[in-house]
């Protein structure tokens, strides 16, 4: 999801099209929420852990 977000940012910023960009922002920001609360151990949507 990380790695998505950051194409999608990058294709948002050479391109010029903002609902890429904007898009791409909230895919790394999920993707890193989700990242930080698997890797404390903590359940992500009922599993363990989170890949």
């Amino acid at each position: 999801m990380i790695i998505l977000g950051v194409v999608l940012l990058v294709i948002g910023l050479v391109t010029g099209i903002a609902v890429l960009w904007t898009i791409g922002v909230v895919l790394v920001a999920v993707g890193a929420a989700l990242w930080i609360l698997g890797a404390m151990g903590h359940a992500v949507a009922g599993r363990r852990h989170y890949w």
